[in-house]
């Protein structure tokens, strides 16, 4: 360890990148970001890869600050105790301070035949193997697309526009982040795209064949390629070293995203649950929580108090295709608001907000420290719900105080 300050990034995503820029702006801080692979993958594109309109890659030398390292491996253990990490390929590297930022991936399908038979869309390398499969497969045969939530929407109108034959399968609502108004309009729009909406009670899929999907109602749904999209889990890794996680197995953080166990560990994005009550995973989630987290570590350098996390969450932003979209727009601490917007309009918003976040990236890369969306507050929500979890545990009765 040399006089500087080490600090390592655990994973290379929206969160991890930008805690990794941000802690560029001292000169006295050796940042070295860890992620298994040596490209940054936009995941928000990967509908788009497996459509075909996009790679949804970009080189790190185009977002990384200059004089962070990044070091392509995986990290198998933290030994907090020791202040190091324990590589899968045996190498150890020692840290001062820890950004976790270890993202998501694909939920484990508990459904009988889903593993074997399904294939999940959460990772480029799992929608690398889902492209040639969808290539391969006659436009004429058809495509079940279980999950309705944004990653099932989008890859639905993808494939949709594209000639498929696409059925999406909902377990329940349809969109469900989304209000009645915008739920009928993303309806409409997918009855002009030919998709098949399966929804309401009996749409759960109960097992799933080479060339089948059972639904609880009884039905079986023909499928010649059968997509998994049906929620998202963080790794183990945390669980694994001792830390202190949630029932999904994301560190428990207070309110500045320290670890409850260790000052010198702070968590960012969908792997971070702060004081138990974690953000909608998101890179709009993502990228603040990771200013948030280096901001923390920064000020914990100077000498100084860590601010807490009240961030700004503006609703949720849909493509359908290339030429049409939804945005659900949300009150300051993400509640769905009867406003919505449609159409190329909404289209254009989404392929700004995704052009918008590279960018993002890079201005930090290129000016650390000028990021600042995550300091405008999201409001007074957060703290209602901080204090109605202080009243319950102490055992005092508390009215529904909202979700934020």
């Amino acid at each position: 360890m040399t006089s500087n300050t080490g600090v390592v990034v655990i994973g290379g995503g929206y969160a991890g990148v930008m805690a990794a820029n941000r802690l560029a702006q001292r000169k006295d801080v050796a940042v070295t970001l860890i992620n298994s692979s040596s490209t940054f993958v936009e995941r928000i594109r990967l509908h788009q890869f497996v459509g075909g309109s996009d790679d949804a890659v970009v080189d790190y030398s185009d977002i990384l600050a200059e004089g962070v390292q990044l070091q392509v491996d995986t990290v198998a253990r933290i030994e907090a105790t020791e202040r190091r990490v324990t590589l899968q390929s045996g190498a150890l590297v020692g840290y001062d301070y820890l950004v976790y930022a270890a993202g998501s991936g694909s939920a484990a399908p508990v459904v009988p035949g889903a593993a074997e038979f399904a294939h999940p869309i959460a990772s480029l390398e799992e929608a690398q193997r889902l492209r040639p499969i969808v290539d391969a497969a006659s436009a004429i045969l058809p495509v079940t697309v279980i999950g309705s939530g944004p990653t099932g929407i989008e890859i639905a109108s993808e494939l949709a526009e594209a000639g498929r034959k696409v059925t999406i399968v909902c377990g329940g609502l349809l969109g469900p982040y989304l209000r009645p108004r915008a739920r009928r309009s993303l309806a409409k729009r997918f009855a002009r795209l030919g998709v098949t909406v399966v929804d309401g009670p009996g749409s759960k899929v109960t097992s799933v064949a080479r060339d089948a999907v059972q639904l609880s109602d009884g039905r079986e749904l023909p499928s010649e390629v059968t997509i998994w999209a049906v929620g998202f889990t963080v790794p183990d890794l945390a669980a694994r070293s001792g830390l202190t996680t949630d029932p999904q197995g994301r560190v428990v953080t207070d309110e500045t995203l320290t670890s409850v166990d260790d000052e010198r560990i702070v968590a960012a994005g969908d792997s971070a649950s702060p004081s138990n009550l974690p953000l909608r995973m998101s890179c709009q989630a993502a990228i603040p929580l990771g200013a948030r987290a280096a901001d923390t570590l920064l000020s914990r350098m100077a000498g100084e108090q860590p601010a807490p996390l009240n961030q700004l969450v503006a609703g949720q932003c849909i493509s359908l295709g290339r030429g049409d979209g939804i945005f659900q727009l949300a009150n300051r601490s993400d509640q769905a608001t009867w406003f919505h917007m449609g159409g190329r309009l909404a289209a254009t918003i989404k392929e700004r907000v995704c052009v918008d976040t590279i960018k993002t990236l890079t201005g930090e890369a290129h000016k650390p420290g000028a990021y600042g969306f995550h300091r405008i507050s999201g409001g007074p929500a957060r703290k209602r719900l901080l204090e109605a979890k202080r009243r319950e545990a102490s055992g005092t009765v508390v009215e529904h105080p909202g979700r934020p």
